[in-house]
């Protein structure tokens, strides 16, 4: 096996110028800028191949098999370093504006800024894995939320974002409902000295990092802390920050043994509520602290197998105090803590050079207690027990057979079976087509199953509430898992001479038994039931949702890219309408003197209901800029940067009351 696959197994098992910044002025520039090469040309030289011809990327998140980009039975967007820091984001969830078929937040209204992936955007996100190194990081307390788990590492840890766009439960099981994020952070060999970051601008922002990295081949070791901070939306309850500290070490036993530790801590503290409503989401601070310890061992068995194991405990702490003054004997603390230990086991084989596969198991148990949240001091406990197969086959050189399944129990919903099939055909050498169909699950979270949210006070029973007390949520038994079964077509094309990329996909999704929450006959108790609210077994209504994604990246000249992501979308039964759009265009320059431009554009069209309130939302468009410039003295380098967010009109974000206005901020980064 060669190195590059050796490197790619072992990361997936470990691990006042305002007429000028007017959008359609700049991009006007921009476009002129990008073509003054053109006129150039014949003073360049001749483009090589290997300038607009990368590798084929391996991808490491799609079957747990790393993978040629071409074979991968599903579609994959990768955020490399590179367009990482070209963006100019401050989180992962920002980047995701960038990827076909993502409504992205940047609220901290209900835990922290999130994304969904051809859903509603709605307080939890929950129908989406994230994945650190091979870690989920989705939080169990808040109903399974994207949004902690997207803030776990600081952006400048990260190597590249592997996003599986569609279904991958028959590779990670159930949280992997409608598609999957998989951040992989550096090797601890790629972060050694000391590394440091200050970024200070508008809306309060104030960003700092410090990274040291040291050790030898034996032995490596990384620490990172950083935090984020700004004043928030305009109108949302108040200042934002993240603190975290993160600990990498990775320890090469032998030339067939590795074994990397990490452990860090993410606090995130953010002002939400409302000054106007003081009974039920009042102005105050809400915290979510997780921590979290994780072991990665593997072995090279012999040229053509590998073992790794896996251990993953996390604990998560919740602090939010509402004030309530109307009713100011009411206790609404809606906090309480979660925890969950997960161990996982895989094999690897590589049979000859035309059948790789991969099988293994996990058990996985998650913990939750709040007194306010389910009416009770005990804790609740739910267990997985997941065994999965995936292979890849190559049926003839240029046909692949990607087969697979994930069979899992969950103590509390039952047991489910999420296979998948794929083929991919290449054509003719850099032009392939892919076709398959797969099967996915989403259980329903410990709170959308047993949670009980009940305010109980003498006031209230002065108020007249019988027994004194308000029932906000009751859940009801019988809900079942929903189910997704996802169609699709892929085509993914090189054409040198364009030195264009194409990825499309062309899917059709069939959702039932969607969870969604309802109010009984008395208009205020909530509780959550499957459409149209049939017991466990029915069918219930379908949700049909078809559409077209692709991504294009062209390179016409030297150091140039233009990158576009775009997604048509009809919803049918369940939300009419006509089909939505949302798009995105990045360009990025390398000029002389080691300066790099960028700049990014993003649009989505008007949403039915806004996450925070339920009225319809209006499309959102924003453009960013950034500009940096290298540093070099001796060994010594870095970079400052200038990052224009949000270039024209403030938009809706969440909620109505909240806006996301124009902010700039400038960076310093230095390495030793």
């Amino acid at each position: 096996m060669s190195k590059k696959m050796h490197r790619a197994n072992r990361l997936l098992n470990a691990k006042p110028v305002a007429k000028l910044l007017r959008p359609r002025a700049l991009l006007f520039r921009v476009a002129l800028l990008g073509l003054a090469p053109l006129v150039h040309a014949q003073n360049m030289p001749p483009l090589s191949e290997s300038e607009f011809l990368n590798e084929v990327p391996i991808v490491l998140s799609v079957s747990r098999l790393p993978q040629r980009l071409d074979e991968t039975p599903g579609a994959v967007t990768i955020l490399d370093r590179a367009m990482i820091r070209d963006t100019g984001a401050r989180d992962v969830a920002d980047l995701l504006r960038y990827v076909p078929g993502f409504e992205v937040s940047s609220s901290f209204e209900s835990n922290a800024p999130q994304a969904s992936y051809h859903d509603n955007l709605t307080d939890y996100a929950n129908r989406v894995q994230v994945m650190v190194d091979g870690r989920s990081v989705y939080a169990p307390f808040l109903w399974g939320s994207t949004g902690p788990g997207l803030q776990a590492v600081a952006i400048d840890d990260i190597e590249r974002i592997e996003v599986v766009r569609g279904t991958n439960a028959a590779a990670y099981g159930a949280r992997a409902f409608l598609g999957m994020i998989n951040i992989v952070t550096r090797d601890t060999v790629d972060t050694m000295g000391t590394t440091g970051h200050v970024a200070w601008g508008d809306n309060g922002i104030r960003d700092t990092l410090v990274r040291l990295g040291w050790g030898d081949h034996q032995a490596r070791f990384r620490v990172t802390a950083d935090q984020r901070a700004d004043s928030g939306l305009l109108g949302a309850g108040g200042r934002d920050q993240i603190n975290r500290v993160n600990f990498r070490g990775t320890f090469q036993a032998t030339d067939s043994d590795r074994l990397d530790v990490r452990a860090g801590q993410s606090v995130i503290g953010a002002g939400v509520g409302s000054k106007n409503n003081g009974s039920g989401n009042g102005l105050r601070n809400r915290w979510i602290d997780t921590s979290f310890v994780q072991v990665d061992w593997s072995r090279i068995l012999h040229a053509n197998a590998d073992l790794a194991f896996q251990y993953a405990h996390m604990d998560e702490s919740i602090q939010d105090h509402v004030p309530n003054s109307v009713f100011t004997d009411v206790l609404m603390d809606r906090g309480g803590r979660a925890s969950s230990d997960a161990m996982m086991v895989q094999h690897t084989v590589r049979l000859n050079p035309a059948l790789h596969w991969i099988w293994g198991a996990e058990l996985r148990q998650e913990r939750i207690t709040s007194r306010i949240l389910y009416d009770t001091d005990d804790a609740f406990a739910t267990n997985f027990y997941r065994v999965f197969f995936n292979g890849q086959w190559h049926i003839v050189p240029n046909l692949v057979l990607n087969a697979g399944s994930m069979l899992e129990r969950n103590s509390v919903s039952g047991d489910t079976s999420s296979p998948r099939t794929m083929l991919n055909w290449h054509l003719v050498p850099g032009q392939t087509l892919r076709y398959g169909v797969s099967k996915a699950y989403r259980p329903p979270s410990t709170f959308e199953n047993f949670g009980h949210l009940v305010y109980r006070s003498a006031s209230l029973a002065a108020a007249g509430f019988p027994d004194g007390e308000f029932v906000d949520f009751k859940s009801r038994s019988g809900l079942a898992p929903e189910s997704i079964t996802s169609r699709e077509i892929g085509y993914l094309g090189t054409f040198e001479k364009l030195a264009l990329d194409v990825d499309v996909r062309v899917f059709d999704e069939t959702s039932a038994n969607i969870i969604e929450e309802t109010r009984d006959e008395n208009g205020y108790t909530k509780y959550y039931t499957n459409i149209p609210g049939g017991n466990r077994g029915d069918k219930g209504a379908l949700r049909h949702t078809y559409g077209t994604e692709f991504q294009l990246k062209w390179r016409p000249w030297q150091d140039g890219q233009w990158t576009l992501g775009h997604l048509s979308i009809d919803n049918g039964q369940v939300f009419p309408r006509t089909p939505s759009t949302s798009y995105s265009l990045m360009f990025t320059q390398r000029l002389p003197q080691g300066i790099r431009f960028s700049l990014m554009y993003s649009h989505t069209d008007p949403v039915l209901e806004m996450p925070n309130n339920g009225v319809p939302g209006p499309a959102v468009n924003r453009t960013d800029l950034r500009v940096a410039k290298g540093l070099h003295w001796g060994p010594r380098k870095g970079e400052l940067s200038l990052v224009v967010q949000n270039i024209g009109p403030t938009y809706l974000d969440f909620d109505p009351n909240f806006q996301f206005v124009r902010q700039a901020y400038v960076m310093l980064r230095l390495e030793n």
